[in-house]
Order: C-alpha cells, then sequence, then structure tokens
C-alpha cells in the first residue's frame, strides 16, 4: 500500500476519519471538564494530556508536512486540497492544544518539548530539501558562495540542536 493509496482509502471514507479526529478534542474537551479545578486535581491527569496532545499533533505535523511537500514540490494547487486528510487533522491539533492550554502549562506536559524540536527538525530537513531542489550548478548567482555554505551549515546545526533535543 502506497500513501497515495492510503489516502483515497481515507478519501472513501471521510466520516470514518472526521469522526476519529473530531474525537481528540472532545476528549481534551471532557477531561478538562474531568480534571477539576485545583491544581493537585489537573496534575493528576498530566498523562492523559500527553496523550492527547500526541494523538492530535502527529497527524497535524503530518498534514502541515505533506501539504508543505505537496506544494513546494509537487506544485499542487490549493484548489484539490483533501479537505479532511489535510485540513482537518490540522484544525484537530489547533484545537486540542488550545483546549488544554487553558488547563494546563505545556512546560508541564511530559514530552511537549521533543514535538516543538521535531517540529524544528522537519522545517529544516524541508529547507534543505528545498534549496537542494531549487539549487543548479551551473546557475549563476549574486550570492557569494561562502553565504551558501554558510546558509546550509546553519540548518545542519539546527536540525542536529533539534535532533539532540528530541533524543
Amino acid at each position: 500500500m502506497t500513501l497515495r493509496d492510503f489516502f483515497q482509502m481515507l478519501s472513501g471514507h471521510p466520516a470514518l476519519l472526521a469522526l476519529l479526529l473530531m474525537t481528540i478534542p472532545l476528549g481534551a474537551f471532557l477531561v478538562n471538564m474531568w480534571s477539576g479545578e485545583t491544581a493537585e486535581d489537573i496534575w493528576k491527569w498530566r498523562y492523559v494530556y500527553a496523550v492527547l496532545i500526541y494523538l492530535a499533533c502527529i497527524p497535524g505535523i503530518f498534514a502541515v508536512t505533506l501539504a508543505i511537500y505537496l506544494f513546494l514540490f509537487e506544485r499542487q494547487s490549493v484548489w484539490d486540497i483533501n479537505l479532511i486528510a489535510q485540513v482537518l487533522p490540522v484544525l484537530t491539533m489547533v484545537a486540542t492544544l488550545m483546549l488544554i492550554r487553558r488547563k494546563m502549562p505545556f512546560t508541564y506536559i511530559p514530552g511537549f518539548g521533543k514535538l516543538s524540536s521535531f517540529l524544528t527538525l522537519i522545517a529544516a530537513l524541508i529547507g534543505i530539501l528545498w534549496i537542494i531542489d531549487r539549487t543548479r550548478i551551473y546557475a549563476v548567482t549574486y550570492i557569494p558562495f561562502v553565504y551558501i555554505v554558510v546558509g546550509f551549515v546553519l540548518l545542519l546545526i539546527i536540525i542536529r540542536f533539534a535532533w539532540s533535543r528530541i533524543f
């Protein structure tokens, strides 16, 4: 099964995917109601919040990455976006993060820093791939070659920093 086959299968059952994605912010809303108002009560639910964040952020980050890839490399039109498979995961991620942030700061959620480092790593890799895709060896540029090398090294340092924060 290819990724294209997977998305075609998801497009064939949009109600199921929408239902699955909408249960995550609903779960965050219910946990917010059940967790209580005192700091001790809320602290007990931090691992449930962590699971909800990961359930929302992994498809959301994947959808953002896929959209960036499709727009930059495949030249997909905005009119061809699959709303259920590409937009709804991002909306689910945003809604879940907003609901959880009302109750508990993200610094107290276990593993939340790993997600931001992972997102930084993905962004730096997409930047490098885009630069490599657009670079032509025979191109004449007004930018000195030293600046290009320094930019490439800075992107590698960002990737290394993000990788060290993940693990």
